[in-house]
């Protein structure tokens, strides 16, 4: 959803393997405290240090605190009693587990002073979660096979090959869930209609264009790689991916049909041991100068309706959860994909093999 990449996979569930060392902003004369915060670190982190940790800091006097870790690390924490984290910023699935767990806090809304929570949709806003960037899987194409908008206009056009000759990608179960989603547009399903998934016909309509798949991705670097070497000419990828190739030339483009909108947020942890700093760290983190830089620096969409205030229609026109691309698009089912995704793994590794 950048100029260093970030792993979509990383983002969702972890960023590094094993508990870093935090990463520290420099110590204010006098702390009025701190806030220690899970972020997948890279641009990501660089992004936020800039637009929000750094400004927060000066603002409050409260120090930030960086660790990136894994949803795995985060839940084991959870388990054990030793939690040393106070606000997750990750994935919304990943938070859907943490919440399952019991590790979460109620967001304190109405406490808040920076930001207006009615600014933030409510599809984005639970009691113990708030999104904080939009991120999408597109429809992404290579400009010079499909030159002046001839590239296939949605999953439906996607799955005819005989139209649309060329290599193809979609994402494989490791990235983090396959595109089930795209299958049942595909197969005539309305975009309002995709959840529940009919896990059956979903596959039934994979298979129907496996052949013509050259690979399923498990990381958001091959799927750019892929696209920027032309070794697939179309495919589902995540938008900030695309972006990064795109800036750095490769003629390379998004058709925003059909894009599947997803969600990175913030939870706060129930046994947080820095709970008002944490619930005063979101709170400003959820304003509009403090989201801005996710859509200038990294080509994520804000959920602070404000910020499209603060962008030019040529930033706006390819977020992902803008005014126009929300008319395009579906927000994925975290909650589903939590109930369901063993049982599609379980389908997945069999019929992947067949």
């Amino acid at each position: 959803m950048t100029r260093t990449i970030l792993t979509r996979r990383n983002v969702l569930a972890g960023g590094s393997a094993v508990l870093a060392m935090p990463y520290v902003l420099a110590r204010p004369a006098r702390a009025a405290g701190q806030v220690v915060v899970r972020n997948p670190g890279g641009a990501w982190s660089d992004t936020q240090k800039k637009y929000i940790y750094d400004p927060f800091t000066k603002e409050t006097g409260i120090e930030v605190v960086i660790v990136p870790t894994t949803l795995t690390k985060m839940l084991a924490m959870v388990k054990s009693g030793t939690t040393e984290l106070d606000v997750a910023d990750a994935g919304l699935d990943g938070l859907v587990e943490l919440d399952k767990a019991g590790a979460l806090a109620p967001i304190d809304y109405a406490a808040w002073k920076y930001a207006d929570p009615n600014d933030v949709p409510e599809e984005y806003r639970t009691d113990r979660t708030v999104g904080m960037a939009l991120y999408a899987t597109v429809l992404g194409y290579n400009k010079d096979t499909f030159p002046n908008d001839s590239q296939p206009k949605g999953w439906t056009a996607f799955w005819d090959v005989k139209r649309f000759p060329g290599a193809r990608m979609l994402a494989d179960m490791a990235s983090g869930s396959p595109n089930l989603e795209f299958a049942l547009i595909a197969d005539g399903v309305p975009m309002d209609k995709i959840f529940p998934i009919d896990i059956d016909r979903a596959f039934k309509s994979m298979s129907r264009i496996k052949a013509d798949i050259k690979k399923f991705w498990d990381t958001g670097a091959l799927s750019a790689q892929m696209l920027a070497d032309r070794d697939v000419v179309l495919g589902s990828i995540w938008n900030g991916r695309l972006q990064a190739i795109a800036d750095k030339g490769a003629p390379v483009a998004v058709d925003w049909n059909q894009n599947m909108l997803q969600v990175q947020a913030y939870g706060i942890f129930k046994d947080a041991q820095n709970m008002k700093e944490a619930q005063l760290y979101v709170d400003y983190a959820m304003q509009a100068k403090a989201q801005v830089g996710m859509p200038k620096e990294l080509n994520y969409g804000p959920t602070n309706t404000k910020v499209f205030g603060l962008l030019t229609p040529a930033q706006i026109a390819n977020l992902p959860g803008s005014p126009e691309n929300m008319k395009r698009c579906f927000i994925q089912d975290v909650n589903w994909w939590s109930n369901n995704r063993a049982k599609v793994n379980s389908i997945w590794s069999k019929w992947i093999l067949s």
